[in-house]
């Protein structure tokens, strides 16, 4: 085959572009390398939040409670212990030991079955150390290395270690994905040589991705763990449709001109495809829940990337290959398949009514869809050490709901009061506060004592216990009862030792050593307390409920607290934060954020696709499928009474929304184009045909990529988004294989008559000597016109027809033509195309003339016929190169 090089001055700059990248891809190897070796190191930068409840909206009580108590308090790290099969001496030992591993603050633990039960002892350990204090898992460590040797369980939020747990499961299933990849590649390709050069595509936008993941600071788990896997099944597509483009362009072309024409027309096709995918997308970034935002962005992001290593990067990788593609080439694995066409043409009055019946039932199943908003009710596949854990500790010693109760700070007998009330309600299993927690000789924190129960408390003289109280009232001001007399006036234990504390730090009092170690040692439990008790404005409450982390009467009893502290702080000065209160601020987000997604999802697609078809019914159509597989796909879990998260729902729509409209798109495209030339049951066996290898190719991918991710991790929210996606997945398949064809037929007409074209902005130009035209045009001309011609003209025609034919057209007729040519017609074009407004003449004089000469050779002269080679052709192309190109 002779080299056919495109010119470089060309008058197509798409055409420019392509060559500049495939003659410079050394430089764009270069770039790549330097920016994988930049993500290598780039990619262990960003930082991973672990926690749901962080992307709650600032307006909801649990985000600002825990702002709140971020300021506000200082939470120690600590951890449950629980060792099966000890006898209490055992446990007894264990304890000794425990307490005694440095950084270890206290270890609680008694006899009762609290702690103690079914030959399993629990310790609660808390260390020195905030918990958002790295040193903190020093000492945590240390208890994990001694309970080695024991049957144990530990359970613990200190640390990453269910994000580690959770990479490794997405490291299993990363692997298995690119298994099935390369296993479906080897069927859907048709040389092995292809395999590297997709792999090479994909793999260096998945290092590009990982690597950029740190210009956004903080992204969450879920985007951490599933957007690689996502990628590659969302945006393999892109790679497929480019690969396929430089084999059709190699059939008559050398490799450096077949990927530059291929890359020229496969960009936009690629770029439209894209499209719907990353409209599906944004709709997620429109969510309250910031987590919407936060994966919707990171996948957009991962998808821009692909497209980038598509356009840049894998033309020169196909240059290289280009030579063994050839000499490994195999047989085509994937069969035609005229069965399923026909199939479809045979039941096209039966399936779209019935599909019509089955959408709208799933609509009003899918509302009743199952949706949780936390773990507890969740079954994972697979369980990991910590949950493991976790499920025994509740075993054996129940479930532990804790809500903490953040109220206005100073007032300790309306605190004593409400810890009492929740006491009461029979909902509370226990309640911690400063009000009610023991310090010594059966006193609780906040009990007021007299000088002289003080003194007697640490055997403190009672002469300087008098004097220290002198002291405390000058310095809270309060100069009567130093004027009346000490005797009835008392001050809250806590606040007199922390008073003691600084006084003696500060050298104005002075005690012996044994009350000196006395005060050091309550001081420290009661700093202890209080730091975590007792802030500058408010004070917490840590309440224990004898209720399921999620249920209806968990959520009334969390609005009977606020009541409850309303009635002794008033109203918008009390907060709970809690896994049970955070699970129902997502509830309340919820309905707001699904319709959202799916009112966006849709008007993005639906633009996309109008532009796409230029028809009002053919979108419609399509958005109808789709979104009938999404409310089918949610009908599942409604059928089986199966619970699944709701995040799932959100993310899996936007995903299923935006990328399989794409096998849609597909078939409908197909089935528009071969309809201009065939009837209905032809065209939709060749759609059928011809649309199967990519549906399969990227379908596949993306449904054992759901399925995979559903069935290998052991996070709730994970889990779901994998089962939902996967299962949908094969739903979209099924429905654009076998009910969408079969609506396309019914719907023929509808999408005819509800098509337009869209006009764009008239551009006249005035041009004189020899000129090439190549495209739709309106206007006139008057000069020899040599080339393929296929137009409607009004006015005289004279001219040699080499083949082809002139025929004379009725009004109708011409009408018609136009139509099918995408022409629009109008009065102001009829006027444009013959100077001015008609005048009155004889019909016949206003016939209209159809010029098609699909092969004619006249000359320049116009006297004979002209050499193909005498016309340039687009990119410096010959005219017989054009010729066939306009073939």
């Amino acid at each position: 085959m002779e080299s056919k090089q495109p010119e470089k001055k060309s008058g197509n700059a798409m055409l420019n572009v392509c060559a500049f990248i495939v003659d410079k891809r050394n430089l764009f190897f270069l770039i790549f390398g330097l920016m994988a070796i930049f993500s290598v190191f780039s990619k262990d930068w960003v930082k991973v939040e672990n926690s749901l409840s962080a992307y709650l909206p600032q307006s909801t009580e649990t985000k600002q409670g825990l702002d709140l108590m971020e300021e506000e308090f200082k939470t120690y790290g600590s951890c449950s212990v629980m060792i099966a099969n000890v006898s209490l001496e055992q446990a007894g030992k264990i304890l000794f030991d425990l307490e005694g591993i440095d950084g270890v603050f206290s270890v609680d633990f008694d006899d009762t079955p609290d702690h103690y039960n079914n030959g399993s002892a629990l310790f609660k350990v808390t260390f020195d150390y905030d918990e958002n204090d790295d040193a903190v898992l020093v000492p945590l460590e240390k208890v994990k290395e001694y309970i080695k040797p024991y049957d144990s369980y530990l359970s613990t939020t200190l640390g990453d270690i269910q994000a580690e747990l959770i990479n490794a499961e997405m490291n299993v299933i990363s692997v298995l994905v690119v298994i099935v990849v390369l296993t479906v590649l080897l069927i859907t390709t048709e040389a092995y040589a292809e395999i590297p050069v997709l792999l090479i595509t994909f793999g260096a936008g998945a290092v590009l991705q990982l690597g950029s993941n740190f210009f956004m600071g903080t992204i969450s788990f879920v985007s951490d763990s599933v957007t690689i896997v996502l990628q590659l099944a969302l945006s393999v597509d892109y790679a497929v449709i480019f690969l396929n483009r430089y084999k059709e362009e190699h059939r008559d072309k050398e490799p450096r001109e077949a990927i530059i024409v291929a890359l020229s027309k496969a960009i936009p096709e690629i770029a439209g495809s894209s499209l719907t995918t990353i409209g599906g997308l944004i709709a997620m970034t429109f969510m309250q829940y910031r987590i919407g935002p936060d994966m919707g962005i990171v996948l957009i992001k991962a998808i821009i990337l692909s497209l980038i290593s598509v356009f840049t990067l894998m033309p020169g990788v196909i240059m290289l290959f280009s030579g063994p593609m050839e000499a490994t080439k195999h047989r085509n694995f994937i069969p035609d398949i005229p069965f399923v066409g026909n199939f479809d043409y045979k039941t096209r009055f039966i399936i779209a009514p019935l599909f019509l019946v089955v959408i709208v039932a799933a609509f009003f199943i899918s509302n009743k869809c199952p949706y949780v908003f936390g773990y507890s009710t969740l079954h994972t596949p697979i369980k990991n050490e910590v949950q493991i854990a976790d499920e025994m500790i509740a075993e054996n010693f129940g479930d532990e709901n804790l809500i903490a109760f953040l109220v206005p700070a100073g007032d300790y007998d309306k605190e004593r009061q409400l810890l009492d009330d929740l006491m009461d309600t029979g909902k509370v299993k226990s309640c911690t506060g400063l009000a009610n927690t023991e310090a010594l000789e059966g006193y609780t924190l906040t009990d007021r004592l007299s000088p002289r129960q003080f003194s007697e408390l640490i055997e403190m003289d009672y002469e300087l216990a008098e004097l220290i109280y002198t002291a405390y009232a000058v310095n809270d001001e309060d100069y009567a009862k130093v004027v009346n007399g000490l005797e009835s006036y008392k001050v809250p234990l806590i606040d007199m030792f922390m008073f003691i504390h600084d006084e003696i730090d500060e050298g104005y009092v002075s005690l012996d050593e044994d009350a000196k170690e006395t005060l050091d040692d309550a001081y420290k439990m009661m700093n202890f307390a209080k730091e975590q008790l007792q802030g500058e404005n408010f004070s917490r409450m840590l309440v224990y409920l004898d209720l399921p982390e999620e249920s209806d009467e968990t959520q009334d009893f969390i609005d009977r607290m606020h009541s409850m502290a309303y009635e002794y702080y008033g109203g918008g000065s009390v907060y709970t934060v809690g896994e049970s209160v955070s699970q129902y601020d997502l509830k309340k987000t919820f309905s707001r954020d699904n319709l959202v997604v799916t009112i966006v999802s849709i008007l993005v697609v639906l633009v996309v696709l109008l532009f796409t078809f230029k028809s009002a019914g053919m979108p419609v159509l399509l958005i109808a499928v789709i979104q009938g597989s999404i409310w089918i796909n949610f009908s599942v879990p409604a059928l089986m009474h199966d619970n699944i998260f709701f995040l799932s729902e959100l993310i899996v729509s936007s995903i299923q929304m935006g990328a399989n409209i794409d096998y849609a798109i597909v078939i409908a495209g197909r089935y528009t184009e071969l309809r201009e030339s065939m009837g209905r049951r032809e065209s939709i066996v060749d759609t059928m045909n011809a649309s199967f290898p990519t549906i399969v190719t990227s379908g596949t991918m993306l449904a054992v990529a759901g399925i995979l991710i559903g069935m290998l991790t052991s996070d709730g929210a994970i889990y779901g988004i994998g089962q939902c996606l996967g299962r949908g997945t094969i739903i979209s398949i099924f429905i654009t294989m076998f009910v969408l064809p079969q609506i396309l037929l019914v719907g023929d007409t509808i999408i005819s008559k509800t098509a337009f074209v869209m006009n764009m902005p008239i551009r006249t130009h005035e041009l004189q000597g020899i000129n090439r035209i190549s495209g739709a045009i309106s206007g006139n001309i008057n000069g020899h016109v040599v080339g393929r011609v296929s137009a409607i003209v009004r006015g005289e025609v004279n001219a040699f027809v080499d083949s082809g034919s002139i025929t004379k057209l009725t009004e109708e007729e011409a009408e018609r033509e136009l139509r099918a040519m995408l022409l629009p017609v109008s009065d102001a074009n009829e006027d444009e195309a013959s100077g001015g407004p008609e005048e009155e003449s004889d019909p016949e004089d206003r016939a209209v003339v159809y010029l098609s000469s699909p092969s004619s050779k006249q000359g320049m002269d116009g006297k004979g016929p002209a050499e193909a080679g005498d016309v340039p052709g687009p990119s410096g192309q010959s005219g017989k190169e054009a010729q066939d190109d306009e073939t």
